[in-house]
């Protein structure tokens, strides 16, 4: 805990009751001398303590001393609680607890003229989170991981492969309901972004030997300049373009080329051309190719490899006629 958060704690605690030296240093984890310390950092802060000895004394403040309220305009009551019932959304988060608790100690210290305003507000303002249905058992432990800059090896399913990696995690962030690490792989030699809740397992490791400038190699998007990349074209219409423009690679290289058309061009790395085949063929009727031909042929194929599925069973009646 940081000094600054110890010494608000003490406060707190001493505005609720006596407190012994001894009995802050339990509570807050640290020794009765770090106590006594923090005592005269606020003393000197003109914080009105004094101390009692003997049989139930200890530590408490002047009568009649208060922190005073938190001080939030009705926007700016509004703008914290509306990010955290965002965050309320996510199936699951590195504070699974404490994302309830924080919303409830707002709503109980902010003027009832503030809550007037800020409810109605909020009950027509909503931030969509997709919902998933996921566990991250590692979430928590992979953050303080990555402050600390460990390497870790996890056990990775994706779907491709199910595979022991070797990760050295730079980011933790969320999008799309999910939770994502931006993370170094030796096997990839680059950063990449993983899926936390594809990690299966997950143990820190020592560092290993890895030359610094691959270290530095950064995310390869589908936007990637590689020579082996493929140049893939596409238009959309208005309701294929919402979906792709939601993609965190391709969604900003959308163009409008008319008032209920669009255009998106970018170049796809070979490894992701499942992925982009995929994405068009998910669009259906709402998107087509024009290049490459080879990504035509290959939509074209899938297509027919599923009608042909409901063929038989599409014109034969129930009595057995066709």
């Amino acid at each position: 805990m940081r000094k600054i958060d110890r010494l608000m704690a003490i406060l707190l605690a001493l505005l609720q009751r006596r407190e012994t030296a001894q009995s802050l240093a339990d509570k807050l984890e640290v020794s009765k001398r770090t106590i006594l310390r923090d005592m005269e950092s606020l003393a000197e802060m003109g914080v009105p303590l004094f101390a009692t000895a003997g049989p139930g004394g200890g530590f408490q403040l002047m009568e009649g001393f208060q922190l005073p309220p938190l001080q939030l305009s009705s926007r700016e009551a509004m703008t914290v609680l509306f990010a955290l019932q965002a965050l309320t959304q996510l199936q699951d988060s590195p504070f699974n607890q404490e994302r309830w608790t924080v919303i409830d100690k707002i709503t109980s210290i902010l003027p009832q003229d503030v809550l007037q305003q800020v409810g109605p507000l909020l009950n027509k303002l909503t931030m969509q989170v997709p919902r998933r249905n996921y566990k991250t058992p590692y979430l928590e432990a992979l953050l303080e991981i990555t402050i600390s800059s460990k390497w870790i090896k996890v056990f990775y399913r994706s779907a491709n492969h199910e595979r022991w990696l070797q990760l050295h995690p730079i980011k933790v962030y969320t999008a799309h309901g999910f939770w994502y690490c931006e993370a170094y792989s030796i096997t990839h030699q680059e950063e990449r972004l993983f899926r936390i809740d594809r990690m299966e397992q997950l143990e820190v490791i020592d560092s290993p030997m890895v030359d610094a400038h691959l270290t530095s190699k950064k995310i390869s998007s589908p936007n990637s300049t590689l020579d082996s990349c493929i140049p893939i074209r596409a238009r959309l219409n208005y309701k294929a373009m919402l979906q792709v423009e939601q993609d965190e690679h391709i969604g900003e290289l959308i163009t409008a080329i008319s008032e209920d058309e669009w255009e998106v061009q970018f170049q796809c790395r070979s490894e992701d051309y499942e992925w982009a085949k995929q994405l068009f063929f998910s669009l259906g009727m709402n998107a087509e190719v024009i290049e490459p031909t080879s990504l035509r042929h290959e939509i074209y194929h899938q297509a027919v490899e599923l009608s042909m599925r409901y063929y038989n069973h599409a014109f034969v009646r129930e009595d057995g006629d066709v």
